[in-house]
């Protein structure tokens, strides 16, 4: 695999090598050790999403009990971010994102410190996802995926959104103590 540092600190793009012959792909899609070399914890709960075309989920985060994340795509693409909530960080507010799909099978690791979000750019798409603490509804938090101090380009004009991503607060609006130090 070949790893590619991003501007952010702690968050990496993983290029998968696959091993293609004329039955079709073989790849290893996690090995502990390697991922541990990395810097990236242990992995504790498996998730997928499965999302139809313009749905966008995000940004998220979990606080405390905050989860790292390796995502994938295994059909379809998505348009995926990650945005910097550390307050001390030298780039807090600021974002990365790359178009993941089943076509280049790239994981995207985003630590703890991170909002995350994606929307669908294909017909449907299933993502997968390795988390580094269990999910914990009553410590879900998120921002508004319009922030207009953020100027994230979404490539999607109406998105699809779940009640509770279109009640998130912009990130100037979340208090101190439930963001990262």
């Amino acid at each position: 695999m070949d790893i590619i540092q991003t501007p952010l600190s702690g968050l990496l793009v993983i290029q998968l090598k696959l091993f293609h012959d004329h039955r079709g792909y073989f790849l290893e899609s996690f090995q502990k050790n390697r991922y541990n070399e990395l810097g990236i914890p242990d992995f504790i709960q498996d998730n997928v999403s499965h999302s139809k075309q313009s749905v966008l989920r995000g940004l998220h985060y979990q606080l405390p009990h905050p989860q790292g994340k390796l995502i994938w795509v295994i059909r379809g693409s998505i348009w995926d971010i990650a945005l910097d909530i550390r307050i001390h960080s030298p780039t807090f507010g600021q974002w990365y994102s790359l178009e993941l799909s089943d076509k280049h099978l790239t994981q995207l690791y985003v630590p703890a410190g991170f909002a995350h979000g994606f929307c669908v750019l294909s017909e449907y798409a299933d993502v997968y996802y390795k988390c580094t603490d269990f999910y914990m509804p009553m410590y879900e938090h998120g921002i508004a995926w319009n922030d207009p101090h953020l100027h994230i380009p979404w490539p999607v004009k109406h998105p699809i959104l779940s009640p509770k991503d279109n009640l998130l607060p912009t990130l100037d609006g979340i208090p101190r103590e439930q963001l990262f130090t």
